[in-house]
């Protein structure tokens, strides 16, 4: 839409004369001597005349705020270059002034392109007396900056910034249909934007950051001197280098004394400006999740960037999904919940130091939303420098005696979400849940008793060589961890004792497909091939006897979105780190907006939930837990209604546990991810183990919030 006009007859004029001025400059450029010819000056006029009027203006890369659940504490930053768009009335007024001062005193008065500037330029470069001159207005340095932004191909953005007549009278041309288009402070506004201020600072708004550490509002006269007078040549003009240190100070005064001439301040404010002392910051604005806003939030901000690379609402290619993060200038608040995060920072480094072999890890899940509120493990995300290491040495002993280091205390590695590589853990008995939810939807009720024995010859057929085998036999023989006979025992008790020969039977009974086709449904994802064949056939699956005992990997992340699923009634979501995401026009995205469905039936979870408070010290209305409980100190620690469930392999070089409340679940694993078949032994209770960093994470997520009970198990499955 139009925003002003000019007079039609000083449109034609404009027109006019910038094209025969057009037609000497060029030829002044080219031939000297012939530069005031009729014909010259005629074929620079028709030459204007055809040029294009329309500009295609690309939007300038915006910066990418990342946030916390609370929308105020910041995360972490991401951008390709530092900018973000602000209007003019949020620039401080003497900023608009230093700028016109600096590049273009008749701003407020031309069409777009200053006659006088051009004839005065064509005058002064033919006598050869003195340098160059330009007569580039405010509104020709946008059309240059705005064609190269919005080029679509390196020659192009070569192009728009040459030094060559086509690009004067092609920005001449524009300038003169943007003037018509756009109204003077909105020229102005756009050339603030996009303009670069060096030191990665695009944009009077990261520019007022990098080096004063204030917004652009608040900007005075000496620094918003300072800042004009730098846009002619970044570099060169840096106060932050020793060699331009000086050259911004005297590109400052002549900015202050241009803003005497043109009346926007008086010799007595300039004079107090230029004896004001130049201090500036030379603090570039982080970048990426290597530089999160606290130190150890880098797990999560790079969780973000992995799930935000996976979506197609983001684009058709993992280029265009970075370009739109990097570039796009959102807002995104994530589900990263500071009070948890911050518990579950100092829980797993209370446990394990950063120099440990072992990894404590702890992710923290909303039942009903899929929102990541926690992601913690005892590492520093950062690569490690292999010009200089850091890290220890490798905790296989294979790798370090190759000189191999290991990756602790810095790293990278998805170790708490999977993937590139980050297959998973074993989780040990908390994927007995699994199969309490299969028996219960066969209709087998939380009563059901076995007579479990201390070794149970099962149907499942394994390798004779296997030390699970029976002996003499190719059939699953498992045994329980504590050597002695688990007795008459009923879903609760068994799961509260964790009885693997009360569940090897129960899974048999049920079919060991449908336990993995539990599993499938509350998000275990399979990662390891082969174990993912198995999940994908269900013949396979039948003969898959050790999976109620958790020998599938699995991570913090899924295991705590698994139970979730239960406290939220059955609903399974898809784990996300995003609570809201807005575009630079302030608009919301539905991709943000949690993506849940319906997976186990609610009187089913519920049951399986009330089982779930038996080993973590909890009881409910129905519940019969017998009288041991493998993490009786969860429900003093968190002071709520919780379930959960611990988890230990046969080697011991795994430990996990799950607790969770109706607000939050939370999983914790416990081993070596470098050297799965380390001979340390992981532990459960003791301070070093991984019961205290879950429950902790549980407590520092809960404090303040209300104590909501688990809805009862309805009385057909606890009978």
């Amino acid at each position: 839409m139009r925003k002003r006009d000019h007079h039609v007859v000083t449109n034609a004029a404009s027109l006019l004369i910038c094209g025969l001025l057009a037609g000497v400059v060029v030829a002044a450029a080219a031939f000297p001597a012939v530069a005031m010819s009729g014909l010259t000056a005629k074929a620079g006029a028709e030459t204007f005349g055809a040029l294009p009027k329309e500009l295609t203006v690309a939007r300038a890369p915006q910066i990418s705020y990342l946030l916390a659940s609370d929308g105020k504490t910041p995360l972490a930053t991401m951008y390709d270059e530092n900018r973000r768009d602000v209007k003019l009335a949020d620039v401080s007024p003497l900023m608009q002034k230093a700028i016109i001062a600096a590049e273009d005193h008749d701003f407020y008065q031309h069409h777009g392109v200053d006659l006088n500037g051009v004839a005065r330029a064509f005058v002064n470069n033919q006598s050869g007396t003195n340098g160059q001159q330009g007569a580039s207005t405010l509104t020709m340095q946008y059309v240059r900056l705005a064609i190269a932004y919005s080029a679509s191909h390196p020659a192009d953005v070569v192009a728009a910034t040459e030094d060559t007549s086509a690009r004067k009278l092609r920005e001449m041309r524009y300038a003169l249909e943007i003037d018509k288009e756009f109204s003077k402070d909105e020229i102005l506004e756009r050339y603030l934007n996009i303009a670069a201020f060096g030191n990665g600072a695009y944009g009077i708004f990261a520019a007022s950051q990098v080096y004063f550490g204030k917004p652009p509002s608040k900007l005075e006269l000496a620094e918003a001197a300072l800042l004009a007078g730098m846009v002619k040549a970044p570099s060169q003009n840096d106060p932050t280098t020793r060699s331009g240190r000086g050259l911004a100070l005297d590109r400052r005064n002549y900015v202050l004394q241009n803003m005497v001439t043109i009346g926007a301040i008086n010799q007595q404010q300039a004079d107090a400006a230029k004896a004001t002392e130049m201090v500036v910051e030379d603090e570039r604005t982080p970048n990426g999740c290597v530089a999160t806003n606290q130190r150890y939030w880098g797990f999560f901000c790079d969780y973000l960037y992995r799930w935000w690379m996976s979506q197609e609402t983001f684009g058709s290619t993992t280029y265009d999904r970075e370009r739109r993060l990097k570039s796009g200038g959102y807002t995104i608040t994530t589900s990263l919940d500071v009070q948890a995060q911050r518990g579950a920072d100092q829980a797993v480094r209370r446990a394990k130091s950063e120099t440990a072999e072992e990894a404590a890890m702890v992710a923290a899940v909303e039942p009903g939303t899929g929102r990541v509120r926690a992601l913690a493990v005892n590492r520093t995300f950062r690569p490690d420098d292999p010009r200089n290491p850091t890290n220890e040495p490798h905790s296989d002993p294979k790798q370090r005696a190759k000189g191999a280091s290991g990756n602790y205390p810095h790293t990278v590695n998805p170790l708490l979400t999977g993937g590139d590589g980050i297959t998973g853990y074993q989780a040990g008995s908390t994927f007995k849940i699994f199969t309490v939810v299969a028996a219960l939807e066969k209709g087998i009720p939380l009563s059901h008793t076995i007579d479990a024995p201390q070794r149970f010859r099962s149907e499942y057929v394994i390798d004779r060589a296997s030390p699970t085998a029976c002996p003499g036999t190719d059939l699953y023989c498992p045994t329980n961890s504590d050597k002695r006979a688990g007795g008459v025992l009923n879903m609760w008790s068994a799961f509260s004792r964790s009885t693997n020969t009360y569940f090897v039977p129960l899974q048999q009974q049920v079919g060991a497909e449908n336990v993995v086709d539990v599993a499938k449904r509350l998000g275990i994802q399979f990662r390891v091939d082969r174990e993912n064949r198995w999940a994908d056939d269900r013949e396979a699956a039948h003969d898959w006897g050790a999976f109620t005992l958790g020998v599938s990997a699995t991570t913090p992340l899924e295991l705590a979105n698994a139970y979730a699923t239960l406290a939220a009634d059955g609903t399974w979501c898809a784990p996300t780190p995003v609570q809201e995401i807005r575009g630079p026009d302030g608009g919301t995205l539905s991709v943000a907006d949690p993506r849940c469905e319906k997976r186990i039936d609610t009187a089913v979870a519920r049951a399986a939930v009330d089982v779930a408070r038996c080993p973590v010290g909890d009881d409910s209305a129905t519940s019969r837990c017998g009288g041991s409980r493998t993490a009786a100190q969860v429900k003093a620690a968190v002071d709520a209604p919780v379930a959960g469930k611990t988890g230990t392999t046969d080697a011991e070089n795994y430990a996990s546990l799950v607790a969770m409340t109706k607000q939050y679940a939370v999983a914790g694993i416990l081993t070596d991810p470098d050297w799965p078949q380390t001979t340390v032994k992981m532990r459960h209770q003791q301070r070093d183990g991984v019961n205290p960093p879950v429950y902790e994470t549980l407590a520092a997520a809960m404090q303040g919030k209300p104590r909501i009970d688990f809805a009862p198990a309805p009385t057909e499955l606890t009978r």
